[in-house]
């Protein structure tokens, strides 16, 4: 949590990864800077994540993630600060399925190379703008995205790196999307520095 924080970021992260992801952590790094506080935790137990059937368990995975926003948000440190959800591969499947319940306290939502697929029948249920973030050399999750942003009904944009592929290795491309995703959530969550000043 930086110093006057107003607002928090939850990171869902994808089948394979975890709490310790470089590239999330990069991307955290980044919006802590910008002056938002930041979550990673890992949805799954190292036990759970045996099983691939837990890890495409969209619906149990967005339940946790609820779960850690109302411990979040219930905690005096933490208490009425502004919420957005960062969801990589299939954890955005999760955050995206999290952000469309009736309730959610999510303001804005990105994904980054994210299965957005996975929360199905929920996406025109999201009313939090939602940024797709997907490498140009990346055709199978750029089509499963472009379909997926046309299933939403709230604010959305579709952010095509050209020349990264899904893992976004290729030099600036992770740059690219830490600056994509700072934009967005500095821009969307009403307690961001950003917000603040306007």
């Amino acid at each position: 949590m930086p110093p006057g924080a107003r607002a928090i970021v939850l990171f869902a992260h994808g089948s394979g990864s975890s709490r310790h992801s470089p590239r999330n952590q990069f991307v955290a790094d980044a919006l802590n800077r910008a002056g938002l506080a930041t979550l990673l935790f890992d949805l799954l137990t190292e036990e759970e994540e045996t099983d691939r059937a837990n890890v495409f368990d969209t619906a149990m995975l967005a339940r946790r993630l609820t779960d850690a926003t109302h411990w979040l948000l219930d905690r005096d440190e933490t208490r009425g600060l502004d919420v957005g959800y960062f969801g990589a591969s299939s954890g955005a499947g999760a955050a995206l399925w999290a952000a469309a319940e009736p309730d959610s306290p999510a303001r804005a939502v990105v994904s980054r190379g994210g299965r957005p697929d996975l929360a199905g029948p929920r996406l025109p249920a999201v009313t939090a703008p939602t940024l797709l973030i997907v490498g140009g050399e990346d055709p199978r999750i750029l089509e499963l995205n472009r379909d997926a942003g046309e299933r939403l009904r709230c604010e959305n944009r579709l952010a095509v790196i050209p020349g990264a592929t899904h893992l976004f290795e290729e030099p600036g491309a992770l740059e690219e999307v830490a600056d994509l995703a700072t934009d967005w959530f500095t821009g969307h969550l009403p307690g961001s520095a950003a917000q603040t000043r306007l």
